[in-house]
């Protein structure tokens, strides 16, 4: 299927009643932040994708996979709030201890324009792929987790 672009009315009818809620208020808080905003359908299903500044870069997308509907943040400021990854629940931990290592920074292969996270969560080093390090299912105990790494991503950006 080609990638079609939708609207936000498209979007969130998409999404399930458990996560409607959080995506709406998402949503209205990354637009009232300066983020611009795309919905497109793609052949996994819908996904919204949030960007901030000029250039513009990805802050966060919804995107639906099997598992259900998932958050993926683009944490290029992680260096900024170590302490915050360390306040993490097990279950995103563990998303991130399962994310693909970043080839480019453990190999020097992938893309030179690729640039992975290299962080610490307590005495544990990562060095992660930036596509799938911060790709969460959103739970009820990772929906305000998911709030609040999205909001010191965007302040340090805003910074």
């Amino acid at each position: 299927m080609a990638q079609e672009k939708i609207g936000f009315e498209q979007f969130i009818d998409a999404v399930d009643m458990d996560n409607k809620l959080f995506v709406q208020e998402m949503h209205s808080y990354l637009l009232e932040n300066g983020c611009k905003v795309t919905f497109e359908e793609k052949k996994s299903g819908v996904l919204a994708s949030y960007k901030h500044g000029k250039p513009p870069k990805a802050v966060l997308n919804f995107v639906f996979r099997k598992q259900g509907m998932l958050t993926r943040i683009y944490g290029e400021r992680i260096g900024e709030y170590p302490d915050f990854l360390n306040s993490l629940p097990p279950e995103m931990i563990t998303s991130i201890q399962k994310a693909g290592e970043c080839k480019r920074l453990t190999q020097n292969g992938c893309s030179p324009k690729c640039s992975g996270y290299d962080f610490m969560i307590g005495s544990e080093h990562y060095q992660k792929c930036r596509y799938n390090c911060f790709e969460f299912l959103m739970t009820d105990v990772s929906r305000p987790f998911i709030r609040a790494f999205v909001e010191r991503e965007l302040s340090e950006r805003i910074a």
